[in-house]
């Protein structure tokens, strides 16, 4: 999953997602537009979508972090085949 911002209307569910290091404004799963800040993003939903009553404030939406980064390996793990001394 990735990093977005959600806000459930009577018109459908609205989404801002980090789509790489742009963000992509959504209505259900139909794209509304590209942008380069979730708060450019959050505007053209607001002029595009009046009647949904969405807030004009990103805090005010349901944020879901995207995955958190996969741990490194182990360093000191032994290679197949190979015998720790010691």
């Amino acid at each position: 999953m990735l990093a977005q911002y959600v806000y459930p209307s009577k018109l459908g569910l609205f989404r801002i997602v980090r789509h790489g290091h742009r963000w992509r404004s959504l209505l259900g799963e139909r794209e509304q537009g590209r942008h380069d800040t979730a708060e450019s993003a959050l505007d053209d939903l607001l002029g595009a979508w009046p009647a949904a009553r969405l807030p004009s404030q990103l805090n005010r939406w349901r944020y879901l972090p995207g995955p958190a980064a996969a741990p490194a390996r182990r360093a000191h793990k032994a290679m197949p085949g190979w015998r720790l001394a010691g």
